[in-house]
């Protein structure tokens, strides 16, 4: 009875020992320097996180306290905006300014109707942002100046989604998660002028540098939809990881980064040839010995330094971001966050 009392203590100490281990392994590793801060936005948290990329540490924390999964700097960077996906009981209809200065809430925006706000896009003047209305199906321009929607321009699809803006044309590009679409919407015009079909479940979207492609992912068809800008036809249909979830182009528009979710990998495309040159696994799922010393990976954002030199993924299982160096293609950091990382954006 005593020898076994003594190999019952003996593997309780073992198993603690192995989880301190664990734990310990698993803390994020901060081993690079580069310029501006980071806005994490941390779904379960209800937070935002500010990381220092220079000095390698978090120097604020937000309470927001709401599910976020989008946000946006604003063009002269004085500003973070953040939208509220909502709840089953609430509506997403709060829009928060964080004043990047200060590194609090400088004001709430309450648009006042049933709206559940998701995507969000900078536009070309000052003050004007675009929304995405998922509940009714609609562009919003916002004049976050004067908290009023100055547009409300129908998609003319189901579940609207995602969005981006054209560089040099006004022009907005939707994803239409239930239509399998994109709707592509004049802004001066105030109307949709084209409707273009894509793969299953229209979810994320990018487009090139110079305007001429967009990319499409296409969640439960686990493809690309790439579509050129100028024809509104669709040129080329890639296969992707599974859930592929958010699209991003480098800064220089030569590589697509695809974030692959049930996966845990990035899937990385040269832009010009259309072909998958590199997949990149995040550690956590494919060996035995990476099960047990990470967190299942899943990727669920992208966002890339302006300066080109690195892309940061949202890991959302780990609680960490992913520092991906875009000259070796490989994983070279991690930051700590709150629960459940996804929308990122950045201010020099």
């Amino acid at each position: 009875m005593k020898h076994l009392k003594h190999i019952l203590i003996s593997l309780v100490a073992i198993f603690l020992l192995l989880t301190l281990f664990i734990l310990i392994f698993r803390l994020p590793s901060y081993t690079i320097k580069t310029s501006g801060k980071l806005y994490i936005v941390n779904k379960i948290s209800r937070s935002i996180t500010v990381f220092d990329l220079f000095k390698g540490k978090q120097i604020a924390e937000v309470p927001i306290n709401m599910e976020s999964h989008e946000a946006i700097t604003t063009i002269d960077k004085s500003k973070v905006i953040v939208t509220n996906y909502g709840t089953i009981n609430k509506d997403g209809n709060l829009i928060k300014v964080i004043n990047t200065k200060t590194n609090e809430i400088e004001k709430t925006i309450n648009l006042k109707q049933n709206i559940r706000t998701n995507g969000i896009a900078n536009l070309s003047e000052t003050n004007k942002i675009a929304l995405i209305d998922y509940a009714n199906n609609n562009l919003l321009v916002l004049n976050t100046k004067t908290d009023s929607i100055e547009k409300q321009i129908q998609t003319k699809q189901k579940f609207s989604h995602l969005s981006v803006i054209h560089p040099t044309k006004p022009l907005a590009y939707v994803t239409n998660m239930k239509s399998n679409s994109v709707s592509v919407i004049d802004l001066n015009k105030n109307k949709v002028i084209k409707i273009i079909p894509c793969g299953l479940t229209a979810e994320s979207i990018d487009i090139t540098p110079n305007g001429s492609e967009i990319w499409v992912t296409n969640k439960n068809g686990n493809s690309i939809t790439i579509i050129n800008t100028s024809t509104y036809k669709v040129i080329e249909t890639l296969n992707t990881g599974n859930e592929p979830l958010k699209v991003k182009f480098s800064i220089d528009g030569n590589y697509c980064l695809i974030a692959n979710a049930s996966d845990g990998t990035i899937s990385i495309y040269n832009q010009l040839s259309k072909k998958q040159i590199k997949t990149i696994n995040i550690p956590g799922k494919n060996k035995f010995l990476e099960r047990i010393l990470y967190h299942t990976p899943r990727p669920v954002n992208i966002f890339m330094h302006p300066n080109g030199l690195y892309a940061f993924i949202a890991n959302s299982n780990a609680d960490k971001i992913e520092v991906l160096d875009m000259k070796t293609f490989t994983i070279v950091s991690t930051i700590g966050t709150g629960r459940v990382p996804d929308a990122l954006t950045f201010v020099e």
